[in-house]
């Protein structure tokens, strides 16, 4: 763990200044995280609590690096960096992206909690239906070869009884703003291709979906269900 304390008379600041604008990041990382369901949060933004009293270019990256710490140690938290995914689409012009490649850094909160230790203290099962609305479109986008047409994908979860009209899902509510959330929250990524037809969105695996551990749970889930389907069809 890095020790900032020799730096802080080059940064014209004492060590409780410093704490302070610590527990500010880290107060303002965990209301963030809880008010936008886990969107991804601009280090601009953390940035902005440092640099609003103090003028040292260097101090932000002191104050957030210790505040990604003791998130870790503290809180059980990683806060990781996300690394922005460029479109993949080669053989079609992209016309716009509602994520640049080019845009901020921005992190994520990732819980550091064994699973079982997780599931028992800080899982909401008020929350199950999101997380199975997630794994079930990041599953169906990751079996399309990790990108498809707005079009095919509302086709599927059709199928699945999710309309894309439907404001008032049971479980989901807004289907569609349902699906928004998780171009919010970086595990999708939009994009508007033109084609020979004309434009058409397309939804990609963004940061999130393509993250070794979540990556691999859904591969899980995947590979569950063939199984069962197989095993059924063995049986009947």
């Amino acid at each position: 763990m890095a020790n900032h304390s020799d730096d802080l008379p080059q940064l014209n600041i004492s060590m409780e200044e410093k704490d302070k604008l610590v527990a500010e990041v880290i107060r303002y990382v965990l209301f963030k995280n809880h008010q936008n369901s886990g969107s991804p949060i601009k280090r601009d933004e953390l940035t902005q609590i440092v640099t609003k009293n103090y003028r040292h270019r260097n101090l932000p990256a002191v104050v957030i690096d210790e505040a990604k710490q003791k998130l870790t140690s503290i809180f059980g938290f990683e806060m990781r960096e996300l690394q922005r995914a460029r479109p993949s689409s080669t053989n079609q012009g992209r016309v716009s992206s509602q994520q640049s490649a080019a845009d901020a850094k921005s992190y994520v909160l990732i819980s550091q909690l064994p699973a079982d230790v997780y599931r028992k203290y800080v899982e909401d099962v008020n929350s199950a239906h999101v997380t199975g609305f997630t794994f079930v479109v990041i599953s169906v986008v990751l079996l399309a070869g990790g990108k498809i047409p707005e079009e095919n994908l509302w086709h599927h979860l059709k199928k699945m009884g999710l309309f894309e009209n439907d404001e008032s899902h049971a479980a989901l509510g807004n289907i569609k703003q349902a699906l928004e959330t998780l171009v919010q929250q970086r595990y999708l990524q939009k994009d508007k291709i033109s084609g020979p037809e004309g434009n058409i969105l397309v939804y990609e695996l963004a940061e999130r979906a393509l993250d070794g551990p979540v990556n691999e749970r859904v591969k899980e889930y995947i590979s569950q269900v063939v199984k069962r389907d197989v095993a059924s069809v063995v049986i009947n």
